[in-house]
């Protein structure tokens, strides 16, 4: 009977993660390049209570009996599959189409990889560089902060669908020409397995893989970018209302189980010899 509880409260214990996980993606749905998130779910060990070979008789039977002791969690993995991509008012806002990551400088000094394209450009000491909308630079395709000189107007900069910064000629308004710069896209062989650490960034694991430059090493698909774009959230709201009323009638399945046992515990010490 208390093989009952156990087991009752692991399946609860999963079940509140489940939740927690669909509860961190209704609330980012509306979160710039947010990947929603799936839990996974495993068995427990097993007990054997009898063996395939015997019976109560004695006679040889084809089957075992074994009892599961519950779930638990085993991941909980970011599904990168493209959101949809919304026309902004800002030239300096990109969305990625592909499987590519923009990378970024932390206020720690490592470099940290993000699909939120809300930039903008800053004042720098020798220019003006391009960064997040917190302030953190973002790296070129050569691996340094992508900073524009004095002479260049950061309005009038455009961006070509490989990322290379445009910049209109004196002579050809219409007609802009390369300056030799260009924002920086990442890809990973494994991008599950980057780590989150807040404000839509993600950090290299080993799990992961080290970060491919998409113009320098070799990748199976390059992105593209659009500027003016943003990538919107990948959650549907209707599959995770749809997850989160299954993981309800879960946890309560689970609950009702320990009472069960619970009642059949207190009828069992209420026997009278």
């Amino acid at each position: 009977m208390v093989r009952s509880l156990w087991t009752a409260a692991a399946g609860m214990t999963s079940q509140q993660t489940n939740v927690d996980t669909i509860s961190n993606n209704l609330a980012n749905v509306n979160t710039t390049g947010y990947k929603m998130e799936t839990t996974h779910f495993k068995s427990l060990l097993y007990q054997q209570l009898q063996a395939k070979t015997t019976s109560a008789n004695g006679e040889t039977k084809p089957v075992n009996a074994q009892v599961g002791l519950g779930s638990r969690v085993s991941a909980v993995t970011s599904q990168y599959v493209q959101g949809s991509v919304n026309k902004t008012d800002s030239d300096t806002d990109f969305a990625i189409v592909g499987n590519g990551f923009f990378g970024v400088v932390g206020e720690d000094g490592q470099t940290y990889y993000t699909r939120n394209g809300n930039f903008g450009f800053s004042i720098a000491t020798e220019g003006y560089m391009l960064c997040t909308s917190e302030g953190l630079p973002v790296l070129s395709s050569d691996g340094n902060e992508l900073v524009l000189g004095p002479e260049y107007d950061p309005t009038k900069i455009t961006v070509d669908g490989d990322g290379n910064l445009l910049y209109p000629s004196e002579e050809n308004n219409n007609n802009p020409t390369a300056i030799g710069l260009k924002i920086g896209l990442f890809q990973f062989a494994n991008p599950a397995g980057l780590d989150k650490t807040g404000d839509s960034l993600l950090m290299e694991t080993e799990a992961s893989g080290i970060a491919l430059n998409e113009d320098i090493d070799e990748v199976g698909k390059k992105s593209t970018l659009k500027q003016g774009y943003l990538e919107a959230s990948n959650v549907n709201v209707a599959t995770e209302m749809v997850n989160l009323i299954t993981a309800q009638r879960a946890y309560e399945l689970c609950s009702k189980a320990i009472t069960t046992s619970d009642t059949m515990m207190e009828q069992a010490n209420n026997l009278k010899r």
